[in-house]
């Protein structure tokens, strides 16, 4: 008889902890608040690497403040824009249940803010708990105007399903860019050029691996006492790239996900894509000292394009006097090893919870989703697709099978506003399609590099891609990554609800052989979900939050160049089941004039 494994000492007592709570309980009924937070959007100047750069920050800070909720509470954010740019705050993974309103997505949801105004976000945050964040929704400014958001059980951090940690620290993945980020985004977007950040950071720090003029960058230090248990909350903030985290001579225990709890899961590296978080705790039990904790980009192999390496680090120290001793640094992944978060992500279940949702068995409509590049001519333009030298007279954009989201220029309504209204806008709409125009092996690598083989398949078109889902629509979509012209991985990010994440795949989805793979008992529940580079993911969810919700790659290049598209979910039989109208001192186009200019 096989001998069962040890449990690590962490993941052996949640697993206790977890019966406590799940046992009936009568507990007094909490008292709901209001957290109000004041925002002023402004601009700063900051000087790493030998340059000084003007920042977009919000209350001078970077990170952004951290708001702190708890479950059940109203939140109050105002927002005071004096900075040049148009303006809206965007509330990552709040579900915002009949609130699409306070979404803050530019001509989406809302107009944006204009310099010189400002504007009141009001929702409520109910049935939800763990990590998420707000960052700026507008191109680029996400890498400099972001932070945590917290919210806490309902009766307090007692009815975690975990041992109550000692501290709990959010951890802020992010870049470092010394340019005008809205130029950089203007360029992506229109395909003038390109740019990359030069500095990974946690917590705004670049770290000792960078260094001005041979003085060294501060590096971001949590200090640790022995024995204690640390919550640390992960976010990955950044615009440009996936990370691996680690903590040399330390594990972590994963216990949620996307503001959703997961069965306690021990790993020595998390890998955390942009706009994913992840709450692991760290138990400081190796000898006292001091430990590297390094954050390092990750990238798909060659023929893929190959950005400089440029990792992080900060220092877990401690307490006592351990000043003078040279901290102990991890043995990182290889940069290409993307197996590693193929296996990470693939290991995650969801723990039982009392508002934990059921996992649709049955859909009523089915997507197969491919996931790619591909080039338009410019606009105004005619030209020839196929052939050398033509490359000048082609875009490159992004793509959601074959095509690209594109918010006409013409547009002056936001299209939650031109939805609820019921305006002739909504005529706009192009049909994401259930599946691409045709099917061949979407990750042949041979398709990465431009050539004939690939310019017969990547024809691409632009248009304000929508799709339309009837109140309580069960819905599975199958995010496929494909070859055409890079090999990425694609974090796909629904706003306004969670995805079941039944199973993921490298190659090429085939229904026949995958379906059995899908698990329906405790598949984790998330807002953003990492499509593996040359891979597929199953997810489904339900449309009960009516409104119009954004689809969208995490990955900043990607958004600007039109992965993405609108979900539209009409309303239910009820009042409860149907979007209200706007608040009263909401800006709309249809109750008074608004003038705005996008991007």
């Amino acid at each position: 008889m096989k001998k069962p494994r040890s449990v690590p000492a962490v993941a052996a007592t949640i697993a206790a902890t977890t019966i406590f709570f799940l046992s009936d309980m009568v507990l007094p009924t909490a008292v709901a608040g209001i957290v109000e937070h004041t925002f002023v959007v402004s601009q700063v100047n900051m000087t790493h690497l030998c340059k000084e750069t003007l920042v977009t920050v919000v209350n001078g800070q970077l990170p952004g403040p951290t708001i702190y909720v708890t479950e059940g509470d109203s939140v109050v954010v105002h927002v005071i824009n004096n900075s040049p740019y148009n303006m809206t705050i965007h509330w990552h993974g709040v579900k915002q249940r009949l609130n699409c309103w306070a979404d803050g997505v530019p001509m989406i949801t809302q107009l944006p803010i204009l310099p010189s105004h400002n504007l009141t976000y009001k929702f409520d945050v109910s049935r939800q708990e763990g990590t998420l964040w707000w960052h700026a929704h507008v191109p680029g400014l996400r890498a400099t105007v972001h932070g945590a958001f917290i919210i806490y059980p309902r009766h307090g951090p007692s009815m975690y399903p975990f041992p109550k940690p000692h501290r709990e620290i959010p951890i802020i993945i992010g870049e470092w860019w010394d340019a005008n980020l809205t130029e950089v985004a203007r360029m992506v977007k229109d395909d003038t050029g390109d740019a990359n950040f030069r500095a990974s950071t946690i917590n705004a720090k670049l770290g000792d691996l960078y260094n001005c003029s041979g003085i060294k960058e501060d590096g971001y230090v949590l200090d640790v006492e022995p024995g204690r248990t640390y919550l640390l909350r992960v976010i990955n903030a950044a615009l440009y790239s996936e990370y691996y985290l680690k903590i040399a001579g330390h594990k972590f225990t994963v216990v949620a996900i996307g503001a959703n709890y997961v069965k306690p899961y021990t790993t020595d590296v998390i890998p955390i894509a942009p706009g994913e978080t992840v709450d692991a705790l760290v138990v400081a039990d190796a000898s006292p000292g001091r430990y590297y904790v390094v954050a390092l980009p990750s990238q798909p192999p060659k023929p893929d394009f190959q950005s400089p390496v440029l990792p992080t680090r900060g220092t877990v120290q401690y307490s006592g006097n351990h000043s003078d001793v040279m901290p102990m640094a991890p043995e990182m992944p290889d940069e290409h090893d993307d197996a590693i978060t193929f296996y990470f992500h693939s290991n995650l279940t969801s723990l039982h919870h009392p508002k934990r949702p059921l996992v649709p068995a049955q859909v009523d409509e089915r997507m197969f989703v491919t996931l790619g590049l591909g080039t338009i001519c410019r606009q105004g333009q005619s030209c020839k697709r196929l052939g050398k030298g033509n490359e000048r007279d082609l875009i490159l954009v992004a793509t959601m099978n074959n095509m690209s989201f594109e918010l006409p220029d013409a547009i002056m309504t936001p299209l939650l506003e031109a939805h609820y209204y019921n305006t002739s806008i909504m005529d706009m709409l192009q049909e994401l399609p259930d599946g691409p125009p045709r099917m061949y092996n979407f990750t042949d690598p041979a398709l990465i590099p431009p050539g004939p083989k690939e310019a017969q398949l990547e024809a691409t078109s632009k248009s304000l891609l929508a799709r339309r889902f009837r109140y309580g629509t069960k819905v599975e979509v199958v995010f496929q990554s494909t070859a055409l012209k890079q090999g990425e991985s694609n974090p796909m990010h629904l706003h306004g609800h969670d995805m079941f994440v039944l199973a993921q795949g490298f190659g090429n989805y085939e229904a026949e052989r995958d379906v059995a793979k899908y698990n329906l008992v405790d598949p984790p529940m998330v807002n953003t979900v990492l499509v593996p580079r040359l891979g597929w993911v199953a997810v489904r969810f339900v449309a009960d939050n009516p409104g119009v919700w954004f689809m969208h790659c995490h990955f900043e290049f990607h958004l600007l160049m039109g992965m993405a598209a609108v979900f539209v979910v009409e309303n239910g039989p009820t009042v409860d089941t149907s979007l209200p109208p706007p608040p009263m001192d909401f800006p709309t186009l249809v109750h008074g004039s608004y003038f705005q200019t996008f991007l």
